[in-house]
């Protein structure tokens, strides 16, 4: 499927592209697709080339002196017929702790869905997401496909301390903090692994277009992992 792109220029090194503005898959596969064409035919140098959810914000490392002439080849490009089936990706295990010591948000989460704590974790857990792009913080993972029935707002007040590794519902969305920050999602457990390393390359091994899957361990199974990772003798498992 191929859609009506808008072209536009950002600024005077960079493009932005944008599909219709809605969090879908079939969208997000055609800008997974498109950002890896552009990858590997483009020669120009390219510094970046930044994924959400329906755009690409493309930089240059020179500023672009005829921006028409890019647009064109973007157009080309993107039309091209070797379009299909470039997109490659993986199903990620994620262990979380879903008990209290973990969970600040959960009792509350629970009366305001009207569902037990271990329907709410079955729900949350039972599901396979899709990362349609990572940002807020670097390796923080937007998640796509929560149940409907988990649906929140965010809260009306941020928490100015979540601590790392929390997981956690915003909206219609799921994700992990993966460093202390302020956060306005509701923190329902919490994951030992660290989703970002900066000296580590890539830094964070899950990348937009891959899945999650999150697995419910208890407090021992989380301080074991702890310690194993500590050790550098556990690795996140993919299914």
């Amino acid at each position: 499927m191929s859609y009506k792109l808008r072209f536009s220029q950002y600024n005077e090194r960079s493009i932005l592209v944008e599909w219709p503005a809605i969090i879908d898959e079939n969208v997000l596969h055609d800008v997974l697709n498109f950002k890896t064409r552009i990858e590997l035919k483009i020669y120009k140098p390219i510094v970046d080339i930044i994924s959400t959810y329906a755009s690409l914000l493309i930089i240059y490392n020179t500023t672009i002196e005829n921006v028409n002439d890019e647009f064109s080849t973007l157009k080309v490009l993107y039309k091209s017929q070797d379009a299909k089936k470039l997109l490659k990706s993986k199903t990620f295990r994620i262990p979380v702790c879903y008990e209290d010591e973990f969970a600040m948000d959960l009792d509350n989460y629970s009366v305001a869905k009207n569902l037990s704590k271990s329907a709410l974790i079955k729900l949350h857990s039972e599901a396979v997401y899709t990362v349609f792009f990572i940002g807020f913080l670097p390796g923080f993972l937007y998640l796509g496909g929560l149940n409907p029935t988990l649906h929140l707002d965010r809260k009306e007040t941020p928490n100015l301390n979540v601590k790392k590794g929390s997981v956690a519902i915003g909206g219609k969305q799921t994700g992990i903090y993966p460093q202390d920050s302020p956060g306005g999602w509701h923190i329902i457990g919490n994951s030992p692994l660290e989703l970002f390393k900066p000296k580590q390359n890539p830094p964070c091994v899950v990348k937009a277009g891959d899945k999650v899957k999150f697995n419910p361990i208890t407090k021992s199974e989380y301080l074991r992992i702890q310690d194993d990772i500590k050790r550098s003798s556990f690795n996140i498992e993919t299914i």
